[in-house]
């Protein structure tokens, strides 16, 4: 039985506190920000110096934990309690990255059985009908069941194993450019689907699966081309594949952190068995972080709350997620998901509605690209907004000056967010005062990556936390899905509307054109 007592934020002595302490005049800036309001966990450094907070903001955003309940939260989070209790289900994909000597036995049994397939497809002992190895692995998800699998492999990929495509939407260009050049005696095909029943990825397996079977007529050899990760069995059972092919995947384990499960086999076989270990240690140390550390001191706490200063009291709506490194060009939209998917809420957990925003717009871009792009608008625009800047201290390359021009401009647009231009000239002024973060990996590897990403998913736990709704479920993307399935089935057979004019319109348009 969970001991969290849910408390309406708004309603708290220290969020009245902050909103006094956000309407004072701003006070001179502390000669010591960056020895006190950074933090190092393994290899990441958070720097958050360049928050427009000061000390007493900063009691007051612990206080605002202490007395939201964070700590119960957090203990009920890791001892399996139902935290997303609309569903009524536990949410332990922690438990997926714990070491070997504390896993629990059907979750390391299952953790080695994937590896183990990984590493046969990766050395090439695993192969095709024809007896060839395999040259390219498809894998069919999509949300967070291929942006993280994805993230890690443009972050992480090596060279040395099988080629490695996704296929997410539902768009017959992105199935035909997928499909285009590939042999289907060399190609793995990784259907995930916790459901096996998501639209998207059932349309684009059954379309794969029929280009498999057009070109090798042999309905046998599905089974030595095709794995799936669902926790459906009867409905994979259907789709020709047989237990064997099957590679679990919990009720307690949502889409967005699937990345842990067999989902993640690709990113398995490209870094190995070591590699894809290291990527787990590094997310189970950011784990322990998470389940130990005093509020004042938690890193994933710290960035939540730095959020909700920003996004309730600061007016921020939106916030930029700036990755300066081109292998992390993916991460602005995981994070997307991540954060949106899971607290893009507007009831909390006991079913009333809040009385305080909850997630701002999460969106980036790949710097320093963006720079050219949106930064004009951050600099000189009217909105307000909060960013992280995110880069590695040490490349994987040897150029260096292109990495010290990267490293230059990723600290000087966190200089300029903060401290702007002064001027008698107003086409130049810029006015500064934006609150960003920088996080700076020692060096983006496996086990970097893997605790960057669990230090985001920390803080989407806690932001729920704070501000009182449930980040496991995803009830709002169910109504788009739910009317979509009439408008197919009206283009499909070419009937006569019985949507709203609007729609019944746009209908026509189409069927005019065909």
């Amino acid at each position: 039985m969970s001991a969290w007592a849910p408390r309406s934020p708004e309603r708290l002595a220290a969020w009245r506190r902050l909103g006094v302490l956000a309407e004072r005049a701003e006070q001179a800036p502390e000669g010591d920000r960056f020895v006190r309001f950074s933090a190092r966990l393994g290899p990441l450094l958070v720097d958050y110096s360049r928050q427009r907070i000061d000390e007493s903001v900063r009691q007051a955003l612990i206080a605002l934990a202490e007395e939201s309940g964070l700590d119960a939260a957090i203990r009920d989070l890791f001892a399996g309690e139902k935290v997303n209790n609309t569903e009524g289900r536990s949410a332990e994909h922690a438990t997926l990255r714990l070491p070997k000597d504390a896993c629990p036995a059907p979750v390391l049994q299952a953790r080695e059985r994937f590896l183990d397939i990984a590493e046969a497809v990766r050395v090439g002992r695993r192969r095709g009908f024809s007896g060839r190895p395999f040259e390219t692995v498809l894998h069919i998800g999509i949300g967070g069941s291929h942006l993280g699998p994805e993230l890690c492999m443009q972050a992480l990929g090596g060279t040395d194993a099988p080629e490695v495509r996704f296929l997410a939407n539902v768009d017959g260009a992105a199935a035909s450019r997928m499909l285009a050049g590939l042999d289907p005696a060399t190609t793995l095909v990784v259907v995930v689907s916790k459901s096996f029943t998501t639209l998207e990825t059932l349309r684009n397996a059954q379309t794969v699966r029929s280009w498999f079977l057009e070109r090798t007529c042999d309905s046998a050899a599905l089974a030595k081309h095709f794995l799936a990760v669902t926790a459906n069995v009867q409905a994979c059972a259907d789709f020709g594949l047989p237990p064997e092919n099957r590679l679990p995947m919990w009720d307690w384990v949502g889409g967005r952190f699937s990345l842990w499960t067999a989902a993640g086999l690709p990113v398995a076989i490209s870094l190995g068995r070591d590699g894809f270990e290291e990527l787990l240690a590094g997310a189970h140390l950011v784990d322990e972080h998470s389940r130990q550390a005093p509020l004042d001191e938690n890193l994933p706490l710290l960035l939540a709350l730095l959020q909700v200063w920003n996004t309730n009291f600061g007016g921020a709506a939106t916030h930029a997620v700036l990755a300066y490194d081109h292998r992390l060009r993916r991460l602005p939209e995981f994070l997307q998901q991540l954060e949106m998917e899971s607290n893009g809420k507007s009831v909390r957990r006991d079913g009333e509605p809040t009385g305080a925003h909850t997630s701002p717009v999460v969106w980036g871009g790949e710097e320093t690209n963006g720079q050219h792009a949106f930064h004009q608008l951050l600099h000189q625009g009217t909105r307000a907004f909060s960013a992280d800047l995110i880069a590695s201290i040490r490349p994987s390359h040897h150029l260096a000056d292109h990495h010290h021009r990267l490293l230059a401009n990723c600290l000087a647009q966190g200089k300029a967010m903060d401290e702007g231009r002064a001027g008698e000239n107003a086409h130049r002024r810029v006015a500064g005062g934006h609150p960003t973060t920088t996080l700076l990996l020692d060096e983006l590897t496996p086990h970097a990556l893997g605790a960057l990403l669990a230090l985001y998913e920390h803080k989407a736990f806690c932001l729920g936390a704070l501000w009182q709704v449930n980040p496991f479920d995803q009830f709002g993307v169910e109504l788009g899905k739910s009317l979509a399935e009439p408008i197919h089935d009206e283009l499909s057979r070419g009937v006569a509307s019985t949507q709203d004019p609007t729609t019944a319109g746009l209908l026509a348009a189409i069927r005019s054109k065909r």
